[in-house]
């Protein structure tokens, strides 16, 4: 017996012929969309819900001696800062800190919040990586940290002359960002 009639215990061939490629059909796939995503440049933005929001109300005590301590009062002046999140502890802080030094060299008012840090620890990072704040305030419990929105060190802000952040740069400031980031300061004038 041929055709239809034949033994029902023989597989469908079709059937066997296609699910002898569907192992590499499933491969190939997996490859297109692994070599997809490597050649599609990864958006590293993230959207903040905090920009175009007033900063919270605060009051920091002084991190280390020669600098006061910070409060929303002193972001509110009528000039636009930068607000810069870092610890002593933060390698990624000691590499942007050549880049916080040049932004306050072109004119940027710069304040700092040291997060869960030690006043000698960060009185040591300061004198290794130079100290371009006016102010610094201890944050030791990372409260006011979260409440602007932030999830880690380092992390600057641009806050406009009414106390409201304007732009958030996370990470560490690289030195071909700095252009951008004063353009965001002058914008929050």
């Amino acid at each position: 017996m041929t055709g239809p009639e034949a033994n029902p215990a023989e597989p469908d061939l079709r059937v066997a012929r296609w699910a002898m490629w569907l192992p590499l059909g499933l491969f190939l796939s997996f490859v297109l969309l692994v070599v997809g995503g490597l050649l599609r440049p990864a958006d590293h933005d993230v959207p903040s819900r905090m920009i175009g929001q007033p900063l919270p109300q605060f009051a920091l005590r002084a991190a280390v001696p020669d600098r006061p301590g910070l409060a929303r009062a002193d972001l509110a002046t009528g000039k636009p800062h930068l607000l810069n999140i870092f610890a002593s502890w933060c390698i990624p802080c000691a590499v942007e800190s050549p880049q916080i030094d040049a932004l306050a060299g072109q004119g940027a008012e710069i304040d700092g919040i040291a997060i869960r840090d030690h006043s000698d620890d960060l009185a040591a990072y300061l004198a290794r990586n130079g100290n371009p704040y006016s102010r610094i305030g201890a944050d030791d419990v990372s409260a006011v940290q979260l409440a602007i929105g932030s999830s880690g060190v380092p992390e600057t802000f641009v806050i406009d002359g009414k106390g409201v952040i304007r732009y958030q740069h996370i990470g560490d400031i690289r030195a071909e960002e700095i252009p951008a980031i004063l353009a965001k300061l002058r914008e929050a004038s």
